[in-house]
């Protein structure tokens, strides 16, 4: 019976000193959207268990897991009345579910190509769905400093991106009209990471196709773009 309970022991002991202590890591993303990620507390900075986004601070637009860093398993997407947009398996890099747009989208999508009544035609999605998939866009922007004066209660921004046949981002514009004025500032999308630049192309007739996004939101009265 002793040697049974060595042998045990000896079993549990490196089980147990692979569990790592986490602790939960509290930050704004936009002055409406906060997120909640579980770090190590070792050096908290390894992303390690849950993830979760909320706007508003009670209302969930994302919700799923990392281990060492990297998003696993299922992870949903939500809109701000808590609707399931998305759901996407990042172990298998498999999108499971995209909800059909409405007419109400802040949203619109441009080919240059002409299309048939009879064409089959899909658009790019943003892996993160059209709420929480778009915030690192946002967290891009930078008002140019000879704009700071803009009434942001009259100009209305737009963000366009450009996504590839292979779905690349491959520019990225935000655009500033209002009567009488038009302007539009790109930006280097360099300083974006491999996954904000990553989507699932357009497609007519099941072949890809470039096509640009055009996203309507707000500027901030500090100068940020905002969605909601």
């Amino acid at each position: 019976m002793k040697r049974f309970y060595i042998y045990l022991l000896a079993f549990l002991l490196p089980v147990c000193c692979l569990a790592q202590e986490t602790v939960i890591i509290k930050r704004k993303l936009t002055n409406a959207v906060k997120e909640r990620v579980s770090v190590l507390k070792s050096d908290n900075v390894t992303k390690q268990g849950l993830y979760q986004a909320l706007w508003d601070s009670k209302t969930v637009l994302a919700n799923g897991s990392y281990t060492k860093n990297v998003k696993t398993g299922i992870w949903n997407f939500y809109d701000t009345k808590n609707n399931v947009i998305q759901r996407f398996n990042y172990t298998t890099n498999t999108l499971l579910y995209e909800a059909p747009e409405d007419s109400a989208t802040n949203c619109r999508y441009v080919v240059d190509h002409t299309v048939r009544d009879t064409d089959r035609t899909t658009k790019p999605i943003v892996i993160g769905g059209r709420f929480f998939g778009y915030i690192n866009y946002l967290r891009l922007f930078r008002l140019p400093p000879d704009m700071r004066n803009i009434n942001n209660e009259v100009v209305v921004p737009t963000i366009e991106l450009l996504v590839s046949p292979g779905g690349r981002l491959a520019e990225y514009i935000v655009h500033f009209q209002a009567e009488n004025y038009d302007r539009k500032v790109g930006f280097n999308i360099d300083y974006l990471s491999d996954e904000d630049k990553t989507f699932i192309p357009a497609t007519i007739n099941g072949e890809p196709i470039a096509c640009r996004i055009f996203i309507r939101c707000f500027l901030t009265s500090g100068g940020d773009l905002d969605l909601f």
